[in-house]
């Protein structure tokens, strides 16, 4: 995918830790360790948007859904 290039501000103390872990080898470059950054924030983001639709979920009514006119169907399915 291609990269573009932006600029932002970082408090002194962020950037003195992001630094240390491109010496400390932990990220190959500052921009490395954003991407990465930014990219595990994103991706806890969404688990939690996930996981708050399926506590929504009343387990006994979606199992009733996935189970209703299961019963005499299987004959009519093709073979594969």
């Amino acid at each position: 995918m291609p990269a573009a290039k932006i600029a932002i501000t970082l408090d002194r103390e962020l950037l003195r830790e992001v630094d240390e872990g491109v010496r400390g080898g932990l990220f190959r470059n500052r921009s490395r360790a954003i991407e990465q950054a930014v990219r595990e924030k994103l991706e806890r983001q969404r688990k939690r948007r996930v996981l708050a639709e399926a506590r929504k979920l009343n387990p006994r009514e979606e199992r009733a859904l996935a189970e209703e006119g299961m019963t005499g169907e299987e004959g009519s399915w093709p073979g594969y």
